[in-house]
This record gives C-alpha cells, sequence and structure tokens, in this order.
C-alpha cells in the first residue's frame, strides 16, 4: 500500500488521473472499476481535459461501476449512470456498450446481483478501482462492519447515507432507500485500487 498525501483537493484528483491514464496508456484494453460522488469528479475532469489533448485513447477500455441506485432509471439525473455519461463517458470515445452499472430497474435484485459477478468474472475481473469512502467509512454502499465476503448486493441505506446524499435530491423522500453495491469481496479483488480520503 502507498499512502500519497496532496496538498489539495486539485492536486489529488491529477495524482488519480495520471494513475488511471498510465494504466490505460500501458493496457489499452483496461478493466477500470469506478466511483461517482464528489471525490472522482476532479479526476474525470482532468481525464477528459488529457483526452481532449490527444493523451489517452479510451476506445479499447471497459468500465465496471462501484453501485447505483435501486429504484431509479440510468435516465434520472441522480442516477450514477447519469452522472457517469456527464462527467466522463459522453465526453470521451469510450464504446457506451463497453460501460457497465448494475441495472436500478432490475425486477429481481438477486438475478441482477448474480449477472454483476457474472459480467466481473467474464471480463477477467477489475485492473484497476477507484473509491471515496465515506463520511461514516462506507466504501460503495457498504457500511461499516458489513459482512466482508459479499460480493455484489442489495443493501438497505442507513440514515446517514441518506441524510448525507440528501445534497444531491430535492427533499428526504426523493432520496432513495436501497441500492445495489459491489461487496468488499469483489472490492478487494481487483489487482490495483485508488481509495480518495477528502
Amino acid at each position: 500500500m502507498k499512502i500519497i498525501n496532496t496538498k489539495d483537493y486539485g492536486e489529488m484528483s491529477r495524482k488519480a488521473a495520471n494513475i488511471i491514464s498510465a494504466q490505460i496508456i500501458l493496457h489499452p484494453h483496461s478493466v477500470l472499476g469506478l466511483a461517482t460522488g464528489s471525490s472522482p469528479i476532479g479526476t474525470y475532469e482532468q481525464l477528459v481535459e488529457w483526452y481532449n489533448k490527444g493523451d489517452i485513447d479510451f476506445s479499447g477500455v471497459t468500465t465496471i461501476n462501484l453501485d447505483e441506485y435501486y429504484g431509479l432509471d440510468g435516465s434520472n439525473k441522480q442516477s450514477y449512470r447519469y452522472f457517469m455519461n456527464h462527467y466522463l463517458f459522453s465526453r470521451v470515445n469510450i464504446n457506451m456498450v463497453q460501460t457497465h452499472l448494475p441495472n436500478g430497474k432490475a425486477m429481481d435484485i438477486d438475478a441482477e446481483c448474480k449477472r454483476y459477478d457474472k459480467l466481473i468474472s467474464s471480463l477477467g475481473g477489475i485492473d484497476l478501482q477507484l473509491l471515496g469512502i465515506g463520511l461514516n467509512g462506507h466504501i460503495g454502499f457498504n457500511e461499516p462492519s458489513g459482512a466482508f465476503e459479499q460480493t455484489t448486493h442489495c443493501v438497505e441505506l442507513k440514515q446517514s447515507t441518506i441524510q448525507a446524499n440528501l445534497k444531491f435530491f430535492q427533499n428526504i423522500n426523493e432520496v432513495p432507500k436501497r441500492a445495489i453495491t459491489m461487496g468488499i469481496k469483489s472490492i478487494m479483488q481487483a489487482k490495483k485500487k485508488i481509495l480518495f480520503k477528502l
């Protein structure tokens, strides 16, 4: 494990973008595990800037996102699919067919979780996983003291997480109470990991 201290958010974002861009340049067909929330936005902005300069080619990259709110369609502005399209996917030359998130509208949650695990396995696992840590220590939507042996699963969000996510919604009633998330086991199986701590 390597701990990198940075002077500010901008430097942190650039250092993370450097690691991701090096992964793509050295291994153009990398499988990237991506995250949403406030932490990675600066990193995505930096990657888009370098793409516009011709420094990075995303055409061979496949992405697997950590999680998605259960009950939200990808066209919903609060969904993580929408977030990723807005901040990264629509701004680079990635093949949208190669961008993956859990289906927040799946009728059968257990089947969707199994499908997502099989997808990750079929891709040979995740080469580099980007992570942020929540205010209460959650990673993805895995709350503290959650089971470490879990793979993709559906979680009931704790009130503290719902309250923290309220800033993205009009009122507390709009904040989803459940989410589909990769488990800690899935995350730990990634070959490399970047964990943001703001």
